[in-house]
This record gives structure tokens, C-alpha cells and sequence, in this order.
């Protein structure tokens, strides 16, 4: 939020540490900005103290998408729609990626970082099953592991396979007080 000529005061209040946001002669504009950088100040608290937690659905009807996470900082999709493309997503700086050991088809993402949760997906690579090595390319993405998994020139109320966000949350609760 550098772009943005606010004051941010921390103030020592009896009830605790309270972070004040101020901006001077504001037009409209710059104060529709305080409540951005509000919501900033919170998710970047929340993501420190509780960290979030997004859970993701493998869906098909008919091929059965295979996930391979390696050492937490990738993933690789085969076999989505029958396809023989093998999909490599790299995670974002403090993103780890795991398998749900309670429910089966679930990939877990967890991180500090909200934006770096939710856009877990950086980098896309698509890996073409022939001979030539020529035909790697990385193409730059930035949207989650969903959109890697799109369906493309086929009617999308019928193909509905694919890889969905199911839950978003915090890694762990805080305690009430």
C-alpha cells in the first residue's frame, strides 16, 4: 500500500494495541482506500497468528485426475479428461501443499500469506508427452491450481471435472478469551 499517503500510529490503549489509520484532506478515492488497507493490516495478523488453510476437491466422472505432490512446493496433475498433458504447479513463497489423509480426492494448502494461499499457483507448466524436448514451454499464470485444471472447447455444464476450492480457514483456532 505504498501508493497510498496515509498514517499509521500504533497507540497503546488500556485495552491493548490499537493501529489508527489516518489520511488527511482525503478525496474519495483515498478514503474508499482505508478500508483496503484495514483488511491488509487483519489478513496479515490472522495469517501470523491462526495462518490459513484452503481445502481443494479433485472432481471428474469419468478419468480419474491423479495429483503427485513433491516435497510440498509442487504439484503434478495427469490424466485430466483422459488427457496424456501432465500439469506442474509450483507453489508461492510459504505455501505448502499436502494430501488430506481424512477424506479421499483432497489437496490441502496451507501459509501465512493470504494472497499466496489463494494464488498458489505462480507458475504453470505444461509437459507434452512427445519426443521432442523442444515442446516444454512455462507459460506465467497467475490464478490457483483451478484454473491449470480448465475445461476447454467442450460444453462446461456437461464437464464439470476439475479441481475446486471447498473450504477456506484457518489453520488453527485461536482460543476464545
Amino acid at each position: 500500500m505504498h501508493h497510498v499517503n496515509v498514517d499509521l500510529k500504533l497507540l497503546k490503549t488500556k485495552k491493548g494495541d490499537v493501529i489508527h489509520i489516518v489520511v488527511w484532506h482525503g478525496n474519495r478515492r483515498q478514503v474508499a482506500c482505508l478500508r483496503t488497507i484495514k483488511s491488509s493490516i487483519q489478513n496479515l495478523i490472522k495469517g501470523v497468528t491462526q495462518g490459513f488453510l484452503y481445502k481443494m476437491r479433485l472432481v471428474y466422472a469419468h478419468f480419474p485426475i491423479n495429483c503427485i505432490i513433491s516435497d510440498g512446493k509442487s504439484v503434478e496433475i495427469r490424466n485430466f479428461l483422459g488427457e496424456k498433458i501432465v500439469r506442474r504447479v509450483n507453489m508461492l513463497d510459504g505455501v505448502t501443499i499436502s494430501e488430506s489423509t481424512g477424506q479421499k480426492d483432497e489437496l490441502i494448502l496451507q501459509g501465512n500469506d493470504i494472497n499466496n494461499v489463494s494464488q498458489s499457483g505462480g507458475f504453470h507448466e505444461v509437459v507434452q508427452q512427445l519426443e521432442e524436448p523442444s515442446l516444454i514451454s512455462l507459460h506465467m499464470i497467475a490464478a490457483s491450481i483451478k484454473n491449470s485444471c480448465l475445461v476447454r472447447n467442450k460444453d462446461i455444464r456437461k464437464f464439470l471435472d476439475g479441481i475446486y476450492v471447498s473450504e477456506k480457514t484457518v489453520v488453527e483456532e485461536l482460543p476464545e478469551a
